[in-house]
């Protein structure tokens, strides 16, 4: 059985999968192991939920000439939950890009705007951070810049869980916020924009040549929450890649060697997604920070003043429960993303 769901392939990969973890060094690489057993796992139950709904559709058109009003209204309710599994299997069949279950980075940068941008970024981040605690996703802050006055100047997650890049791939972007800015005592509407990056976290045996004379290291001080817990030494590090003009810091570890591992895995995870977005002729999708943050280039509008509307530009779904999206709740856009990919 072919078409969207493609079972006949995935009942090939299973087999497939069975096989290297009855061999007897398939524990030797555990990061390995793990990884097979997740994607068995997955595989498993998305053929297992197929073949059980088509069991179900078939019992029901088997019944459905006998069943009066009664039991029709019954039959009604199980379609109804038929039309919500089929809709969660399509997403799941359609995150089948190589990289859609790999970690992610996520960053964001305001644009233009001062404290007013700043401010957005960061409203930007919690939303993000919200989603993630309301759906199982958990983060690390990599880096983090407070702007001058308020919000961010620009802050980087590592973001894991349920295929990571796979769903937050579609926030790659510019974000425009039109809103009465609390910033203005006039109470003026405001137009801010910011943009967010997302990049696969890319398996750190991949070898990437990365020359050192390629290489521009700076060391700053990390900024803290002051008090004990601020760091007083030189423990951040801001890694830019001169010929891609690539730039990744971190100050998330006190260490600043552990820094710097870690920025240098950020920086070989940009520089393999790039190479491999060039060969597949997806540069954009990847990279991630190659569109002006200004009027135009926005993949989604956030309008609370003078009404109530998020739209996405792309797809062209929206909603004018704008609280709720700013709270976490951008599962549905993602979705449209994905099915309209």
């Amino acid at each position: 059985m072919r078409g969207l769901f493609d079972l006949d392939k995935k009942k090939e990969r299973i087999a497939l999968l069975k096989d290297l973890q009855n061999n007897e060094d398939f524990w030797n690489d555990i990061e390995k192991a793990t990884k097979i057993n997740k994607e068995l796992y997955t595989l498993e139950s998305t053929v297992d939920d197929y073949e059980g709904m088509l069991k179900e559709i078939e019992d029901d058109l088997e019944i459905l000439p006998l069943i009066d009003e009664t039991e029709q209204k019954e039959l009604e309710k199980t379609i109804d939950e038929l039309e919500k599994k089929y809709t969660s299997l399509e997403l799941s069949s359609l995150l089948n890009g190589e990289y859609d279950s790999n970690s992610c980075y996520l960053e964001i940068h305001p644009g233009a705007g001062g404290t007013e941008a700043c401010d957005w970024a960061n409203m930007l981040y919690r939303m993000y951070t919200m989603f993630c605690e309301k759906n199982d996703y958990t983060y690390k802050i990599i880096d983090m810049q407070k702007g001058e006055e308020a919000g961010l100047k620009s802050v980087t997650i590592l973001i894991s869980g349920y295929y990571p890049y796979g769903y937050f791939k579609g926030e790659n972007g510019v974000h425009r916020l039109v809103r009465i800015s609390p910033f203005d005592s006039n109470a003026r509407r405001h137009t801010s924009f910011a943009s967010v990056s997302v990049t696969p976290e890319i398996d750190d045996k991949i070898e990437i040549d990365i020359k050192e004379s390629d290489l521009k290291i700076d060391v700053y001080h990390s900024s803290g929450a002051g008090g004990q817990s601020v760091n007083t030494s030189n423990s951040a590090v801001r890694i830019t890649h001169l010929p891609t003009k690539i730039v990744v810091t971190c100050q998330i570890e006190r260490s600043q060697q552990q820094n710097k591992e870690i920025a240098m895995q950020m920086l070989k995870s940009k520089l393999y997604a790039l190479e491999k977005a060039k060969k597949d002729a997806e540069k954009d999708s990847l990279k991630g920070n190659s569109v002006d943050i200004n009027f135009g280039s926005q993949i989604r509008n956030y309008v609370l003043e003078p009404y109530k509307l998020i739209k996405d530009v792309r797809t062209g779904y929206e909603t004018s429960n704008t609280a709720k999206v700013l709270d976490g709740d951008i599962l549905s856009f993602m979705e449209s993303y994905l099915k309209n990919k």
